[in-house]
């Protein structure tokens, strides 16, 4: 028999399936609901090559959790990094304390698959986190300056030379913005520098960029990244970086400082979880409810869920923001069928379509029924990306500051800021 006593709800992750399952449950007052999280914000990761860019600021992509939560009493916050789940006794342990659960909900997401290359690893720079975009903007802007002291053409070759591995959607944008921005900016603040273009390559080991859209998406990406000056090199892998050298698996390399790394992610570790129910790319198993394979209180949502009972995606569902927003949702709708002795849901994706913006007024866009570029793709791929964004003062602030840069093709925001780190006394 069901008690008035309310469950604790723990869920590890506040990306777009934490946040959208908290959001949907938070009305329900039979349950506390207590986030985790390492940071103390929620971003919007499609825009963090904007800011890695510096094309807008950080905070207009992200928004602190408290904040978003101050009127739900139901709901706090725990700073702090997931070290393991203790399925056996329902707690987990973090960082920064332990925490029960009657009900654990996990939304970690993924992190940059470097597939076993070491030197990749230590040297490239990804761009998953608000933090790695700030470090990418610090590293492009140091390598434009030390480009303007160097006198030797083969070291200023070195720090001008961008090198993106990965031809996505990440990183056919961030290819895009920066070929722009070589373009309309270099001439005004670098004058040292005589031409910027053809210093980015775009890497991939597909035959075409965009490979998961759409033959008019593909087709599209090419055709304008190339106009734009980049240097497109498919059917081809990054097998090394080393000594300044991007080295590919067809013998040739690039000398660069910047490798950007876009091209693949994987399931973060979950300690305490028994290997049999980690599938591929690292993704924990779950059944048609988002359960935890082989548990009875622990769900997994989002890019770290794997799952195959959905009969139009018997490999997994692909790693999208409309796949976790969409679990997240049902999740919370289930959650309290469980006590109440109901029937659960299935999970079913609803495929809303896919977008990338490549340069200014071209964007492509694939809907379920038919696929299309352009402006017009461009001016939705935009309502869509701001419409989102968490926290009404940060629409307006995002809309303000990306329409300014957008006119002017000027941002004001190449600052190079590096905090100092102090040691305690």
């Amino acid at each position: 028999m069901e008690t008035n006593i309310k469950k604790t709800v723990v869920v590890v992750g506040g990306g777009f399936a934490g946040i959208n399952f908290i959001k949907s449950l938070a009305e329900n007052k039979n349950f506390n609901i207590i986030l985790v999280d390492t940071n103390n914000y929620h971003f919007f990761p499609p825009l963090l090559y904007q800011v890695a860019t510096a094309f807008i600021e950080a905070s207009n992509i992200s928004y602190p959790f408290r904040r978003m939560f101050q009127q739900k009493e139901n709901i706090r916050f725990h700073l702090g990094s997931l070290i393991c789940v203790n399925a056996d006794i329902n707690n987990i342990e973090t960082d920064t304390g332990k925490i029960s659960y009657d009900y654990l909900i996990l939304a970690i997401g993924t992190e940059s698959n470097y597939f076993g290359m070491e030197n990749v690893k230590q040297k490239a720079l990804p761009m998953k986190t608000i933090n790695d975009a700030l470090n990418l903007r610090n590293h492009l802007l140091i390598s434009m300056e030390n480009a303007v002291r160097e006198n030797i053409p083969s070291e200023r070759e070195k720090h001008l030379n961008i090198v993106i591995a990965g031809g996505g959607p990440t990183g056919v944008e961030v290819a895009g913005v920066l070929a722009e921005m070589a373009n309309y900016i270099s001439e005004k603040e670098y004058p040292e520098i005589n031409n910027l273009k053809g210093h980015i390559y775009l890497i991939d080991a597909a035959p075409v960029l965009l490979s998961p859209m759409s033959k008019t998406a593909q087709l599209e990406a090419a055709e304008v990244l190339t106009k734009l000056g980049v240097n497109i090199k498919l059917n081809v892998a990054v097998k090394n970086y080393v000594d300044g050298k991007v080295l590919l698996n067809n013998g040739e390399s690039i000398l660069t400082d910047t490798l950007i790394w876009t091209s693949g992610v994987t399931g973060k570790e979950i300690v305490g979880l028994p290997l049999s129910i980690i599938g591929k790319g690292k993704r924990v198993l779950v059944d048609q409810y988002n359960q935890v394979n082989g548990t009875q209180n622990i769900f997994a949502i989002g890019d770290i869920s794997f799952q195959t009972s959905d009969s139009n995606y018997p490999n997994g569902h692909p790693q999208l923001a409309q796949v976790a927003i969409q679990q997240g949702k049902l999740l919370a709708a289930n959650i309290p069928k469980i006590g109440e002795g109901k029937p659960l849901k299935e999970f079913k994706y609803i495929d809303r379509g896919s977008m990338a913006i490549i340069s200014k007024y071209k964007a492509v866009a694939d809907l379920p029924k038919f696929s299309f570029k352009g402006y017009f793709a461009w001016l939705i791929w935009l309502f869509i990306h701001i419409i989102p964004i968490a926290g009404f003062r940060n629409k307006i602030k995002l809309a303000f500051n990306w329409f300014w840069a957008f006119i002017s093709n000027n941002p004001t925001l190449r600052l190079i800021i590096r905090p100092l780190k102090k040691t305690n006394p």
